[in-house]
């Protein structure tokens, strides 16, 4: 909510309402003394690891967390707390735990992830028995997944196939939309936010019947969210006229930000490192010479990964020299182990550095793994000659480059992994689609040495937007900008590397939303029962103009900078509170603003998040169906079907 309203995080918010509205509210209504069970599901237990460690819903007085479908022991001396998915399946194994002569547990206390369907609650009250023994029966509208404090997803991994690539008159296609809607809307319902939605529409210069479904997504998307929000008007405390900004788009968006190479410490590590999620495992070798594996999660609790993650490698690099000078000068502790003389130390010193050992400990394991990450990257980036990678992909974006610089890497470079290359020829099929009919798209597949199979996420990218093989000008239905250029590339700040030009198509929209410019006729406001764009968002309260603020200037590098002796300072877009968002320290901002993206995001458009928060004085959160590495959306790009793929004869 704008203004000088409730500004919480949304991981906090998300955080407030499991252990006071929901656990806390069983506490306060009975014995507050007493332990409970937490009974979750699949769906919920994701929910809340994302959102709370195990000491914080023990303090809530639950002494256990089970999983519904598992058989359990009885515990009737406890009552329990159901935080479930409202699914028949999971109503009916409740039914069945709360049934008979002797349920498992004393009492229950139930509370639904999101809507309960009517004919779900007369199940439950069809039994009687097991109605006297509802203690209490809630609708939390609580189903998201936190990704850091500004991001987070729906957990729909197959919306880009059954939606964006998908035809509207499915099934799959319409039980995914309304299934995005229902947990999309409890974002709101925790936000306590009323949104104005606009959405992503296609000209009737860019309709295309091949693309309809994704086309009209968007529009799906706010039709069936707007029903589902609409019923939270009679919640407590929800505003009853519109508080924050949403705009629902579709990856067609801007299909280059999931392929091309990004220099932010975060993108990179989910692009290079072998990532299981958040998790890295890493190996650690101890003074007497034993290797011992270590897991750790790159997640915010971390204050070095939330100082580091929105920051060019280079300068991530910087600062993490930076951190040990100054950690080993202040820290008598590292002073001792890397060499300092004993004899200075007092009785006191030795007591003091006997008692911040354990913090000292915790302070250098992260700036050593965080070393040992960077360095980690840096002989990748080398390995894989991405400097010159990158240089080419942003050049073929911006216009910088034609068909002859990339024969040259193409056949100089026989380096390439089969996972660069494709995501070269994807860049280039989207940026030159005149250069790909289908003949000439074969040369480039011979040429790059892939295979029938590997090429087909070049040849599905036309179902992101590029049109390709087409001979027309325009090279793509979602933020063209004409001429021999893609992109229209923005001239280099000081401090801003050369490697680092591209940002995502998410940056312009935000700025042009900020300052009330975002094309009406592209980004209708939805109105509630009419699919017809209107003319103009009168009906609705524009978005308050705020100043844009400045970003920190250093000197222009280029170069060889993983091994720069310069040193950088934090931008402050960069530069985060303990809460990982630096937007909680302005007591008055504008309104929220919400991206939700289907067919997923990228981890760079998170960076985008944080950083245009910073500069707009507003909070920018962003959400999509799912979190997506290089290498997943190029999986989710090859399981497209199009019903006019080219025909490439190998």
């Amino acid at each position: 909510m704008g203004g000088d309203l409730d500004l919480r995080s949304l991981k906090q918010a998300a955080r407030d309402r499991i252990l006071k509205e929901m656990l806390g509210a069983v506490k306060s209504g009975g014995n507050s003394t007493a332990w409970k069970v937490l009974i979750v599901d699949e769906v919920t237990v994701k929910v809340l690891s994302k959102i709370c460690k195990v000491s914080d819903i023990q303090e809530e007085g639950i002494s256990v967390v089970e999983d519904l479908k598992k058989s359990r022991q009885p515990q009737r001396s406890l009552e329990a707390v159901y935080f479930m998915y409202p699914s028949r399946e999971s109503v009916s194994k409740f039914m069945q735990d709360m049934s008979g002569h002797l349920p498992l547990y004393k009492k229950a206390h139930v509370f639904f992830s999101t809507p309960l369907a009517p004919q779900l609650l007369q199940l439950i009250k069809s039994s009687s028995m097991v109605l006297s023994r509802i203690a209490s029966l809630a609708e939390l509208n609580l189903e998201f997944w936190v990704a850091d404090t500004q991001g987070f997803v729906t957990n729909h991994d197959l919306a880009m196939r059954q939606i964006v690539g998908g035809n509207e008159s499915t099934p799959q296609y319409r039980s995914s939309i309304e299934s995005i809607a229902s947990r999309l809307a409890t974002i709101f319902a925790s936000l306590k936010e009323f949104p104005v939605i606009r959405y992503r529409t296609v000209t009737p210069a860019e309709a295309n019947p091949a693309t309809s479904g994704r086309d009209a997504a968007p529009l799906r998307l706010a039709e069936a969210l707007s029903a589902r929000i609409k019923k939270y008007k009679n919640l407590p405390q929800y505003p009853q006229t519109e508080s924050c900004d949403l705009i629902i788009l579709t990856r067609a968006v801007d299909p280059i930000a999931p392929v091309i190479h990004e220099w932010t410490y975060n993108a990179l590590c989910h692009d290079l490192l072998p990532l299981d999620g958040n998790k890295y495992m890493y190996e650690v070798t101890a003074a007497s010479g034993k290797v011992d594996k270590k897991e750790v999660l790159l997640e915010e609790h971390d204050n070095v990964w939330r100082e580091l993650r929105d920051m060019h490698i280079a300068d991530a690099s910087l600062r993490l020299d930076e951190k040990m000078k100054e950690f080993r000068s202040r820290n008598k502790a590292a002073q001792l182990r890397t060499g300092g003389s004993r004899e200075d130390l007092s009785t006191k010193d030795m007591q003091k550095i006997a008692q911040a050992l354990p913090q000292y400990q915790d302070e250098l394991e992260k700036l050593s793994l965080h070393i040992h990450i960077a360095t980690t990257l840096n002989q990748k980036i080398k390995e894989d000659g991405l400097n010159e990678l990158s240089e080419l992909e942003q050049n073929l974006v911006f216009g910088g480059a034609s068909s002859k610089e990339l024969i040259k890497i193409l056949q100089n470079r026989q380096d390439l992994s089969v996972e660069n290359r494709i995501r070269l020829l994807m860049i280039w099929a989207t940026t030159h689609p005149d250069k790909c009919e289908p003949n000439k798209l074969l040369q480039w597949l011979k040429l790059a040495r892939l295979t029938e199979e590997e090429a087909v996420p070049i040849t599905n990218i036309k179902l992101l937007g590029a049109n390709v093989g087409k001979k027309h000008k325009i090279t793509l239905t979602y933020g063209n900008h004409g001429g021999k250029a893609y992109r229209k590339e923005r001239p280099l700040k000081e401090g801003d590397w050369q490697n680092a030009r591209f940002f995502p198509v998410l940056e312009e929209l935000l700025q042009s939303l900020a300052k009330d410019s975002l094309s009406k006729e592209e980004y209708p406001c939805y109105v509630t029962g009419s699919e017809e764009n209107p003319s103009s968002s009168s009906s609705v309260s524009p978005s308050p103009s705020r100043p844009i603020g400045g970003t920190s200037v250093r000197t222009a590098r280029t170069g060889n900078w993983a091994r720069g002796g310069s040193t950088g300072t934090l931008s402050p877009e960069n530069s985060l509170s303990s809460s990982g968002s630096n937007s909680r320290s302005s007591s008055r901002m504008g309104k929220r603003i919400i991206i939700f993206i289907i067919g997923g995001m990228t981890h760079s458009e998170l960076c985008t998040a944080h950083k245009m928060t910073a500069q707009l004085n507003r909070e920018v959160i962003i959400g999509s169906t799912s979190l997506e590495t290089p290498s997943q959306f190029i999986a989710k790009v090859r399981s497209l079907t199009g019903e006019d793929d080219l025909d490439l004869d190998f």
